[in-house]
């Protein structure tokens, strides 16, 4: 995530910000331009877009529920953002506490989409795509105490996502349950998206097909046993040779979504980190470990150069979150396998030809 400032009076801001805490102006993302944009009030309604003088926009049409702050052209006639265009089923907003979680969910959402458009990937919306295009549907747990609960998870181009995980208590717990060292909605965000980009970029595409299957296995082995016998006996012995993640050795449907995942936390990360002009040299490595952040990790040509700073901040910033008795911020040990297929991830979002371990 780059680093955005306020252009009335320069103050700091987060990207979920939607009013500046130095100046007080109303605050709006505009998604094409990748710009936080201070407001003025108009005379008669609107804004004074300051990022964008002379150029009309209005708020998403979910600004009104303070669930987004992302901001459309003038003549758009959809009214929702690049983001919210997505959505198929939000949660019931007469429930208490509905609102509360939905808003955990968009946070992340938009967060995911920050991404997608940095990489310029198609997305496609069910308007555009009645089949296939990519959609998001927020839902709770049924009320019967018979009816089976909601499963977070993919279904052509359709991510379902449970409300229950935006529930910090109930996300926490089940990820103790489930023995994962990270387990978050932006983290879910990433990883559904991967299946929906396999499908799209992968699954019709022979040559990255073939690719595909020398690398993380063939997708055509019994998805619903692959998963049954994970959870029946959990990961093969060994699995952090090959695998970024348990649950990656499951299939390789989840070992690719896994991937995926990982991919975007680098990139996203390690722009934050070259944003605040993050450097890394260990006073007792002798050179060792060392890391500046001077180019732009969503434009980056070659895979080995975000590994070789990626592992130096990983490492800093594991030992940042330890001081203060937390967990580590990237608990994940990146194998030489798993380095290769991360390159593999590299090479299908800047539109190579060819799969190199380097991209």
């Amino acid at each position: 995530m780059k680093l955005f400032s306020c252009q009335g009076c320069g103050q700091l801001l987060y990207f979920e910000n939607i009013r500046c805490e130095n100046c007080g102006r109303a605050l709006g993302y505009l998604p094409d331009l990748t710009e936080i944009s201070a407001l003025d009030p108009l005379d008669g309604g609107g804004w004074r877009v300051l990022a964008a003088p002379g150029r009309a926009y209005n708020f998403c049409r979910n600004y009104q529920f303070g669930v987004c702050n992302w901001m459309v052209p003038a003549d758009d006639e959809t009214g929702y953002c690049a983001a919210c265009r997505h959505n198929r089923v939000i949660p019931d907003l007469a429930v208490a506490g509905n609102l509360a979680l939905w808003a955990k969910f968009e946070i992340a959402k938009h967060r995911l989409f920050y991404s997608l458009l940095r990489l310029d990937l198609p997305m496609h919306s069910r308007t555009d795509d009645p089949e296939h295009g990519l959609a998001f549907d927020f839902l709770a747990d049924p009320s019967e105490s018979h009816a089976e609960e909601v499963m977070t998870g993919h279904d052509n181009g359709l991510i379902t996502l449970a409300l229950k995980e935006a529930d910090d208590a109930v996300r926490e717990r089940v990820r103790s349950e489930m023995g994962e060292p990270y387990r978050t909605l932006l983290g879910h965000f990433r990883h559904e998206s991967g299946h929906y980009f396999w499908d799209r970029r992968v699954a019709s595409r022979p040559g990255w097909l073939d690719a595909f299957r020398k690398l993380f296995g063939d997708d055509r082995a019994d998805y619903g046993a692959a998963l049954q016998n994970h959870y029946a006996n959990g990961a093969p012995a060994g699995w952090q040779n090959d695998y970024v993640s348990a649950y990656a050795a499951s299939h390789p449907w989840e070992d690719f979504a896994e991937t995926w995942a990982h991919y975007l936390h680098i990139i996203d990360t390690l722009e934050t980190a070259g944003a605040f002009g993050l450097k890394v040299r260990p006073r007792r490595a002798r050179g060792a470990l060392a890391a500046e952040i001077d180019f732009d990790p969503y434009r980056a040509r070659r895979m080995d150069r975000l590994i070789d700073t990626w592992l130096p901040i990983e490492f800093a910033t594991n030992s940042l979150n330890r001081s203060m008795g937390q967990i580590d911020l990237y608990p994940f040990v990146l194998s030489p396998t798993v380095i290769e297929k991360l390159g593999f991830v590299h090479a299908l979002t800047h539109g190579s030809s060819a799969v190199r371990k380097t991209a």
